[in-house]
């Protein structure tokens, strides 16, 4: 075993199913309280943090010192009314825990979020995003003001500030890790979990992110007095996904996905956990991005990354059709996702100019953004302010399978065509639908929805300074050269999961409480088995992991005292 003192395994007070950010979180919160923390993950300690460290490390808070120096009014009730909005509870049952989480989460980023992340050495950047905008009425979907805190240090930050108190408590005999240990069955007693058995796998020292190898080379079997399932969700495993595809509400499942996290994110211990007699709801639930492209330098298999676009490109369905309202870039991903499908194709084109790329492209995750990550404000300075996109949007423009560049629409049109999945595009119809947009850039109001969205994009400093292009006609040859990227499905999070109780507890599929069973993060639908309802309103993942995380730490240091 990957521990400091194998005599741990018999002495643990709680066992912690998946070593990701929501595990750390947990972990840390026991540690604090003096409790013994016997960790397992399938995957080698390389690994520790999960996918959390591959993410941006953005998250939601609401009404901070950083909004109220951008001139951002924010509150407790405009958020709540946001995400009530954007979620559409609808299911009394299995929307029951996930409302009272909903609540309790929008109000802990409105009050000790920050302050809990700052204690720990968290910080964000000044300029603060705005994601997932929506696009209908005040009530409906989408962010009203920005809220996306990008962590100055993206994920890998957000996975040390819990990592290094847990490493030592490693190093006092608190917590102990058994690294290349799956889980394979929750021990059952008298009601009760106990502990879990399963499968040792071969010994492996690959990097962060490589896929492992499944060989099996011993069995395991660990008790402790309550076990925390914290492994994550179902993004990779695109069997699963295919299976639980809301086809009547989105439409045809994608032939064609690609994956936005590692292979080890495979949604096991949600079946594993449901066998054990969990409640596991709102498995429909899925949150899957519509702007992926292939990475050219892969990872993981099947390696995508995430265009977090700003609002200016034109954005076209497989047959050449602009998409319509509130479908711009960084609006609403569902609406989006439905529009895109209802073609029979799996596939969209962004048409944008150089203008738009160097301003609006940002990549999502923390390898795509190593200025912020290496947490080095003169080299961040340099990349965001200097001529040109940053390095790695350019390095994908150059290298990419997905981009097209071209001096004039007629060769754009010839490349796009080259690529494309499905129908060949009519240069023709392309043309007239931009020109048609472009004739709009003339004055400074206008009928067309998307420019108005910029117009309103460009009243928030942070976006005017850094974040959304001036105007401009797409076909100007001075904002040249064109740029065509076919956009992919990207798999990503799952909405639904494990039910559980404010305290993170796992409920019965009888609607009571799971003597000794938590579950945390992803693998509970970030809380309560559904917390963001059929919608994110994007930073809201890692929070989740926190908060959820949090409570079951603190419920079990309570209950255990």
């Amino acid at each position: 075993m990957n521990m400091s003192d194998s005599a741990f395994a018999t002495e643990a007070d709680v066992l912690v199913v998946g070593a990701g950010l929501a595990g750390l979180v947990a972990t840390h919160e026991l540690v604090k309280a003096g409790r013994k923390v016997h960790v397992l993950d399938q995957e080698n300690r390389n690994n520790l943090g999960g996918q959390a460290f591959w993410s941006l490390g953005g998250l939601f808070m609401v009404d901070t010192p950083e909004q109220r120096r951008l001139g951002i009014k924010d509150s407790y009730d405009l958020a709540l009314q946001d995400w009530l909005g954007s979620a559409g509870f609808d299911r009394d049952d299995e929307d029951l825990w996930g409302k009272q989480w909903a609540q309790a989460y929008v109000r802990f980023a409105a009050t000790e979020k920050r302050d809990y992340l700052h204690e720990l050495g968290l910080r964000i950047t000044p300029v603060i995003g705005w994601a997932e905008r929506g696009g209908s009425f005040a009530d409906g979907h989408g962010n009203s003001v920005p809220r996306f805190h990008l962590t100055w240090g993206t994920g890998p930050e957000v996975v040390r500030v819990f990592a290094e108190p847990v490493l030592a408590g490693e190093r006092k005999g608190l917590v102990g890790f058994s690294f290349r240990h799956r889980v394979d069955e929750l021990i059952i007693e008298d009601g009760a979990a106990v502990g879990v058995r399963g499968s040792v796998l071969a010994e492996t020292d690959l990097e962060r992110g490589k896929a492992s190898s499944r060989e099996v080379f011993g069995e395991f079997e660990f008790r402790a007095k309550a076990v925390i399932v914290t492994s994550g969700g179902i993004g990779h495993n695109h069997e699963m996904i295919r299976r639980n595809w809301p086809t009547e509400r989105l439409g045809k499942c994608p032939e064609t996905m690609i994956s936005g996290v590692p292979a080890y994110v495979d949604g096991r211990m949600l079946a594993i956990t449901e066998s054990a007699g969990a409640a596991l709801v709102n498995r429909d639930r899925m949150w899957h991005y519509t702007e992926g492209i292939k990475n050219w330098d892969s990872i993981w298999p099947d390696h995508g990354i995430r265009i977090i676009p700003g609002p200016s490109s034109l954005w076209f369905d497989a047959n050449g059709t602009r998409l319509p309202a509130p479908c711009f870039p960084g609006f609403d991903t569902i609406s989006t996702m439905k529009a895109i499908l209802a073609t029979g194709y799996d596939y969209s084109w962004f048409v944008l100019t150089q203008s738009i790329i160097e301003k609006e492209f940002a990549l999502s995750g923390s390898e795509q953004n190593p200025d912020i990550t290496s947490k080095d404000w003169k080299f961040t300075l340099k990349s965001r302010l200097a001529k040109g996109a940053p390095g790695p949007v350019e390095a994908f423009k150059q290298h990419g399978a997905d981009f097209v560049v071209a001096d004039n629409l007629r060769e754009l049109v010839a490349g796009m065509n080259k690529i494309a999945r499905g129908p060949q595009l009519d240069y023709a119809a392309l043309e007239g639908q931009i020109v048609a947009r472009d004739r709009e850039v003339a004055n400074k109001y206008t009928k067309d929805s998307q420019l108005m969205a910029i117009t309103n994009a460009r009243q928030y400093l942070g976006d005017k300074v850094s974040r959304v292009a001036k105007p401009h006609r797409i076909l100007d040859p001075a904002a040249g050269p064109l740029i065509a990227v076919r956009l992919n499905i990207i798999t990503r999070k799952t909405l639904g999961g494990l039910q559980t109780n404010l305290d993170s507890q796992v409920m019965r599929q009888d609607g009571t409480a799971f003597p000794g069973l938590y579950a945390a993060g992803e693998v509970a639908g970030f809380g309560g088995g559904g917390v963001h309802g059929y919608n994110a309103l994007e930073g809201t993942f890692l929070g989740g992991c926190i908060f959820s995380g949090r409570a079951a730490g603190k419920a079990l240091a309570a209950k255990l005292g």
